[in-house]
C-alpha cells in the first residue's frame, strides 16, 4: 500500500497508544515471577551459606541491575507507581515460568 508518510506515522502512533492502553489495563500474572524470585533467593542463600561473598555480590548485583533497568524501561514506557513495579518484577523474574 502506498500511503503518505504522515498517514503511516499517525497510524503507527495510534497502534502504539492502543497497545499501551491494553498493557496498562491488563491484569498482571506474577506466578512465574514469584517462582523466579524464589529460585534467585535460594541461590543467594546457598552462596551466603557457603561463604562466597564475591559470587553473592555478582549474582545479587546482576539481578538488582536487571530490575533497575526494567523499572527504568517501564517508567519510560509511561507506567508509574505500583503497576510499573509489578511489570519490572515480572520482567526481572518472569523466567520462573520455565522452571
Amino acid at each position: 500500500m502506498n500511503e503518505p508518510q504522515s498517514v503511516r506515522e499517525e497510524r503507527f502512533a495510534a497502534e502504539r497508544a492502543a497497545r499501551r492502553r491494553a498493557r496498562k489495563a491488563a491484569r498482571l500474572d506474577s506466578r512465574g515471577a514469584h517462582i523466579g524470585a524464589a529460585a534467585v533467593t535460594v541461590v543467594l542463600l546457598v552462596l551466603a551459606w557457603f561463604g562466597k561473598p564475591a559470587a553473592l555480590a555478582v549474582v545479587g548485583g546482576v539481578f538488582l541491575f536487571w530490575f533497575a533497568a526494567a523499572l527504568a524501561w517501564t517508567y519510560a514506557d509511561g507506567d508509574h507507581g505500583r503497576h510499573a513495579l509489578q511489570r519490572a518484577y515480572n520482567i526481572t523474574f518472569g523466567w520462573g515460568d520455565a522452571l
